[in-house]
């Protein structure tokens, strides 16, 4: 039963919507634990893991990047998709310019102010509409929403799009994240409804 927020995709948008989800006009919330509060100037991405040499990006050289504006589709998890929603920032490969990896790195964990991670094969992470996000809609990415900055990776499950972000982890073979341990998927691709473990 669908309620005033959410209606089934019809039409062209029934071809954009994975199998299982309904639309919405709003930007659901969803959120384990509490809301740190950040201060953008303090925003670093500490870089470690599996890489040649260890850094930080801080949050003015990641201003001082070049910056794209993209508008893509959202998908969650607990069924909801929201069309066409625009996200500013700086492309996860113009960050990695500044990474170099090691032959062996396969895989990396996102790490988050809060303690949230999210793990993701380097073929799904190093893509080229994948980025680092501080603008919503041509505003301040809002606290609730992941601000000051979120990555983006819109081919996948909205939780492979963490909020808050603050490192990356570069491993050599998988590790499960924080939902994943707790029984979602280990890669989350919407068009294939994988949504928990055993999906």
């Amino acid at each position: 039963m669908f309620s005033k927020f959410f209606k089934k995709p019809e039409g062209e948008n029934a071809t954009r919507t994975p199998p299982g989800q309904s639309l919405t006009e709003r930007f659901p919330i969803m959120t384990y634990g509490p809301t740190p509060k950040i201060d953008p100037e303090s925003v670093k991405i500490r870089i470690w893991g599996a890489v040649k040499d260890e850094l930080e990006i801080t949050w003015d050289e990641l201003q001082a990047m070049p910056q794209v504006t993209q508008t893509k589709d959202l998908h969650c998890v607990t069924h909801w998709s929201k069309l066409d929603v625009t996200h500013t920032g700086v492309s996860v490969l113009e960050v990695m310019k500044r990474v170099t990896l090691l032959p062996e790195a396969t895989f990396v964990m996102l790490h988050c102010y809060g303690g949230y991670t999210t793990n993701l094969a380097l073929t799904d992470f190093l893509r080229e509409e994948n980025i680092f996000a501080h603008t919503l809609e041509g505003a301040p990415l809002p606290i609730d929403h992941g601000g000051p900055l979120r990555v983006i990776v819109p081919h996948l499950y909205i939780w492979k799009s963490p909020k808050w972000v603050n490192g990356m982890e570069f491993m050599t073979a998988d590790r499960l994240g924080f939902w994943e341990r707790n029984g979602y998927h280990g890669r989350g691709d919407p068009w294939k409804e994988q949504r928990y473990a055993d999906d």
